[in-house]
């Protein structure tokens, strides 16, 4: 890796800590997912830092050339994180499905009141 290359994967790994940090400073984004993508762009600043790490995990791994290891590692990570949000969205779905029937529950309800309130007081008046 050619100095300009090092250095600029360095600075989009602290940028990319600094923005999340800045998310999550503004509330912007929960701590359950800034702690995975803290994690995630510290261990990008990592690698940036010491790029014989993903030699060392490459050569291990039996991969050929680093970059090749970055580019699984980073598939493996966007699989994970749409199965994560995959999940999350079906237990909103249910959620809101739920929300929306007892809604509708209440609403037949105070129909249910307005109407017997309304008919109790036109029968007393009259």
């Amino acid at each position: 890796m050619t100095t300009r290359t090092h250095i600029l994967v360095i600075l989009v790994a602290l940028g990319g800590l600094a923005y999340m940090t800045r998310l999550l400073r503004h509330r912007r984004l929960s701590a359950k997912y800034a702690i995975l993508w803290l994690v995630l762009g510290l261990g990008a600043l990592a690698v940036a830092v010491f790029p014989e790490l993903l030699d060392s995990v490459s050569r291990w791994l039996g991969i050929p050339y680093g970059g090749t290891t970055a580019f699984l590692a980073a598939l493996v990570v966007l699989v994970l994180v749409s199965v994560h949000y995959s999940r999350e969205l079906s237990r909103l779905e249910e959620r809101s499905r739920i929300l929306a029937q007892e809604i509708a529950l209440l609403r037949q309800r105070c129909s249910e009141l307005e109407a017997s309130q309304g008919t109790g007081q036109d029968g007393q008046g009259q």
